[in-house]
């Protein structure tokens, strides 16, 4: 059996001793990854009356348990269990499949991660669900869009591409004194800076695949709920037939271990390069909640414990062509449609391609980074270089 601490130990320490039990499985550090379907009996008496800790393979097995018991540790004493699934998306559609049903309807911040926007207008529209976005800013004042079938609230913090902070706890306050649960997309942050069962939340999703994962090479995706919704949360889980295959299922695991430096590192190269980029002659804002310019900052400082590395940029007005001199200038950032791994990244991006509660009106282009792990004076060098390749092209 694991020993028990003398003392409560900090998170850092809980996301490296969390789901492991080394002595149950002779010594070993990590735990077995089980490649499993079939479960057999040893009698027909356990088969029927199903006398078995685990009776088929998408059901859980030690390994699935293992994650399930780190995520659920992370996340604090208000969460009541944790669900894996395939995918962000899939943690994402899940969650709102398991409280929403056909005739409800939900609020969504319009500066959601999009396809959770197609999911809503496709999917839920498909099945009888309405929805409708709102201003990610109205904080307290979203109790004026809620309906007598206002189910639940989507939020998310901060907002996908264009980085707004959301006041989560005065979403809640309204929310719940309506009878509304409230679903956050904690992902940026993760639960490390963003306790979101203690603001109020009552379903988190997570796509594993950026920081839990962190090398780009796994998909993968978990929610937790509180005591009262983690039930729900696993009957939906149950009745989609999901499964993640236990190869993913170990380096969520191995990723999981080492997110607590990784996301430090991720924190202060990326504000040194966001605080780097403010002072270009060529942007025009960026948008960081960790940064003291920022609109965002204070309910950032209030409410999260850090920051990831990923943040946009807005440019001044430029060409088409200077922009992509710029991107292809680079030798360090790929132009790749993710984060969180241990590579920095850059895309370009338009809110006003599927904005409908706000005006997104940038004065010129903007663009998405994600800093990864590598030394940030060489990142800057990199883009002090695309900067050069920009002028060439304006000139």
């Amino acid at each position: 059996m694991a020993k028990t601490p003398k003392k409560p130990l900090k998170a850092e320490t809980r996301l490296i001793t969390a789901g492991r039990d080394p002595q149950s499985q002779f010594g070993f550090v990590n735990p077995p990854v089980y490649h499993a379907s079939t479960v057999l009996y040893p009698t027909a008496e356990d088969q029927v009356a199903h006398r078995s800790r685990y009776q088929y393979g998408r059901r859980g097995t030690p390994t699935t348990e293992a994650l399930e018991a780190a995520l659920q540790d992370m996340e604090g004493p208000n969460c009541g269990g944790a669900v894996l699934v395939p995918s962000g998306l899939a943690a994402i559609s899940t969650a709102l499949l398991a409280v929403v049903g056909a005739g409800d309807h939900i609020l969504v911040t319009d500066s959601v991660y999009r396809p959770t926007r197609n999911f809503c207008n496709g999917m839920f529209k498909r099945l009888g669900v309405e929805t409708t976005y709102y201003d990610p800013l109205v904080g307290a004042d979203i109790g004026k869009l809620f309906k007598p079938n206002t189910k639940a609230v989507f939020v998310e913090a901060p907002g996908s591409q264009s980085f707004e902070i959301q006041d989560i706890p005065a979403i809640a306050k309204v929310a719940h004194d309506k009878g509304a649960l409230v679903i956050m997309d904690n992902t940026w942050a993760t639960p490390l800076y963003f306790k979101a069962f203690d603001k109020g939340v009552d379903i988190s999703v997570q796509a594993g695949t950026k920081y839990i994962g962190g090398h780009s090479d796994i998909m993968f995706g978990c929610i937790t709920g509180t005591a009262a919704t983690y039930p729900a949360l696993k009957d939906a889980y149950n009745y989609l037939g999901l499964c993640v295959g236990p190869d993913d299922v170990f380096l969520a695991l191995r990723g999981l271990r080492t997110m607590a430096v990784r996301l430090k590192q991720h924190q202060e190269a990326g504000l040194k390069v966001a605080r780097w980029l403010a002072a270009r002659p060529e942007v025009a804002r960026v948008m960081h909640p960790a940064l003291e310019s920022d609109p965002g900052h204070a309910i950032w400082k209030r409410d999260f414990t850090g920051a990831s590395g990923l943040f946009s940029i807005e440019l001044k007005p430029m060409s088409e062509a200077a922009v992509y001199a710029f991107m292809n200038a680079l030798t360090l950032f790929g132009m790749g449609f993710s984060w969180g791994g241990f590579e920095s990244l850059v895309i370009i991006f338009d809110c006003n391609e599927y904005r409908t509660a706000t005006k997104w009106a940038p004065s010129g282009p903007t663009l998405r980074f994600h800093i990864g792990l590598e030394d940030p004076d060489d990142l800057i060098a990199d883009l002090d270089d695309g900067f050069k390749a920009m002028a060439q092209a304006l000139a």
